[in-house]
């Protein structure tokens, strides 16, 4: 590819790896493609923020393909993950540590396969306060890490299949195909909720949106690697 490719536009699907924030991923390949083409300017953005601690399919796009953005972030998604119960953590996954322990070896494998079918059809979720929505102007994320508490408005949500794929107590493996704006971590933790425990998102992987897969992208490095933008 060349400079005029990556201006008139590409979509690129890379496999987020663990620790990095999808803006990170953003950066590091507009920096490779500016400074190997010696750009002033370019346009890079991505289709749906994946959470440091989650792995996955995120959808890159360079030059006037960033106006197709929002139509692949309306797209259906698929998730595969694991649930811990016996646990809650403020942010609802392992970002932060458990605050609140509970009892769950009382739990049978047909309650925990009853309580994944209530999640079903169109609700309500709210979001956690460790997001990226923002109030007032202020991400949420930003008060909760100064202890700071704010009012947050449920979202309406779809979840079209939430599979229980394995139960290796206090690990619950699932997948999840859901809608738009779904947080994975208000799922896991109201998942313990519905079953009269605690529980937390201890593994998150986006393995499709729409009809892109993550069994189709590479990983950064490789990318870059293979476009010569070293």
């Amino acid at each position: 590819m060349n400079a005029e490719d990556f201006k008139n536009g590409q979509v690129i699907l890379i496999d987020k790896p663990l620790h990095w924030t999808s803006f990170q991923v953003v950066n590091k390949l507009r920096f490779a493609i500016k400074k190997k083409f010696r750009l002033k300017d370019l346009k890079v953005g991505h289709a749906g923020t994946l959470d440091p601690l989650a792995t996955g399919l995120l959808i890159i796009c360079t030059g006037r393909l960033t106006k197709t953005i929002d139509m692949l972030q309306a797209q259906e998604k698929e998730y595969t993950g694991t649930i811990t119960l016996g646990g809650t953590t403020p942010s609802y996954d392992l970002e932060t540590s458990v605050d609140q322990v509970f009892h769950y070896a009382h739990l049978t494998i047909p309650e925990i396969h009853a309580a994944s079918e209530t999640f079903l059809g169109e609700t309500e979720q709210l979001p956690p306060i460790f997001s990226a929505i923002k109030k007032d102007g202020v991400r949420l994320y930003e008060l909760a890490r100064k202890g700071l508490s704010a009012e947050i408005q449920p979202r309406k949500i779809t979840i079209r299949e939430f599979e229980i794929t394995k139960i290796e107590l206090p690990e619950v493996d699932f997948r999840i195909v859901c809608s738009k704006g779904t947080y994975i971590r208000s799922i896991a933790y109201d998942f313990g909720k519905v079953l009269n425990t605690g529980s937390h998102l201890s593994r998150l992987r986006r393995t499709k949106i729409g009809e892109h897969t993550v069994d189709n992208a590479t990983d950064m490095n490789s990318f870059i690697a293979q476009c010569d933008l070293e």
